[in-house]
């Protein structure tokens, strides 16, 4: 081994060579005059994928005149924004003909067949968060100037291809497991939404005497038990918007947008027997229940509980708030129309407290298979990044 004299390398085999972006690629700069390319392409999560043209963001025909065309193998770079979103993974690579937003920095490969190779070096600089430390100062951006002389160790042209042929073999395993794993927590919070909705509109006691609730969605209901509109249940007002300069890292209450908490805050408008329900965007008609008092935004609703909290809580997570949304643009969902959603009740305060409690342990367990396959994600996504690194730099042989 020697020193490769890159900081973020570091040790590389004795016999592989330094060299420049510049020398490995050459910037992609291809107007898609008079719409000749319609494949419409995006960069999402490292990824490049497909797009409708038709339904892109608004954006008019005209709009991707200026777009850039690209080629399967070239190596897209987004580096806008650099300031604000350091969590993104910046570094793609087409795997087909299309158009991309001219904002992003597409390169192609002097020879098309180490395109992978110099696609898994810059995936691992972009792990390493490497782009934000180029250039002087605070960057908003950068420009292929200013990357086109960033070092890079590369082998011989056959260790490059043993490279790719087992980054690619191992990195589709690793993504089968996450993809099943992915797979199991869908699964996991079906059933959990099941034994919600079985619990608050059927009961505990299988033996019951049933009634039909005359709700053909519904069904049948427990003799005793009746459908309510939630108004009749609850109160509900919005969310305050709360300024950045109130926004503290050691603030004393949690700050809720539509659904986890955001940051911390020296003041709450919801204390700890509300429950609050996203109003807008992703989040629309997500239901949490802070433990402590906080700050909701103006992204939600803050309930009023007239009833036991816990259940209530159970019979919003049942009643699917989200299909209540009728926006064709932003998803947006108001209190209006979470009061006058029906659910099945029962005034029995004892039974509310049982089914509460049931739910509780029940959610409990399946929220703990949830958390075991998500610490299985974590740590397969942390090993990809290892053994790529690792791979990459020559610390771990192939041949």
């Amino acid at each position: 081994m020697k020193d490769s004299g890159i900081p973020w390398v570091g040790s590389i085999p004795a016999e592989w060579n330094i060299r420049v972006l510049f020398q490995l690629v050459n910037q992609v700069k291809c107007k898609n005059s008079d719409l000749q390319e319609q494949n419409l392409l995006s960069l999402s999560y490292g990824k490049i994928k497909r797009k409708n043209i038709d339904k892109a963001d608004g954006l008019l025909p005209a709009s991707f005149d200026g777009y850039n065309i690209i080629e399967n193998g070239d190596i897209v770079l987004r580096l806008t924004d650099l300031q604000n979103d350091h969590t993104s993974l910046r570094v793609g690579r087409a795997t087909e003909r299309g158009i991309i937003t001219s904002a992003y920095t597409t390169l192609r490969p002097t020879n098309p067949s180490i395109s992978k190779y110099i696609y898994y070096l810059l995936h691992t600089f972009d792990i390493k968060k490497g782009f934000y430390g180029m250039g002087s100062g605070v960057r908003q951006g950068l420009n292929f100037d200013e990357v086109k002389m960033l070092k890079l160790p590369v082998p011989s042209y056959e260790t490059q291809e043993a490279i790719v042929t087992y980054l690619d073999a191992q990195c589709a395993k690793i993504d089968e497991i996450i993809a099943e794993a992915k797979a199991s927590i869908e699964d996991y919070k079906q059933w959990k939404a099941s034994v919600i909705y079985e619990a608050v509109t059927k009961g505990l006691d299988p033996d019951a005497e049933m009634k039909e609730s005359g709700v053909e969605k519904i069904g049948r209901i427990p003799l005793k038990w009746t459908t309510i509109k939630l108004k009749y249940l609850l109160n509900i007002k919005s969310g305050d918007a709360i300024g950045a300069e109130d926004m503290l890292s050691d603030g004393k209450y949690p700050v809720y947008g539509g659904g986890e908490a955001i940051g911390f805050c020296n003041k709450y408008n919801a204390d700890e027997n509300n429950l609050l329900i996203g109003r807008v965007g992703a989040r629309c008609g997500c239901v949490t229940a802070p433990q402590t008092p906080s700050w909701a935004t103006d992204n939600a609703l803050i309930v009023e509980c007239k009833e036991l909290r816990a259940y209530l809580h159970y019979l919003l997570l049942s009643a699917d708030l989200n299909s209540l949304n009728t926006s064709n643009a932003q998803p947006l969902i108001t209190g209006t129309k979470i009061k006058n959603c029906v659910v099945v009740f029962t005034d029995d305060v004892a039974e509310q407290k049982e089914i509460a409690a049931f739910l509780n342990e029940k959610t409990r367990v399946i929220d703990s298979f949830v958390s075991e396959k998500e610490a299985l994600i974590s740590d397969l996504e942390s090993y990809k990044k290892s053994l790529i690194y690792e791979i990459v730099t020559g610390k771990r042989s192939v041949i």
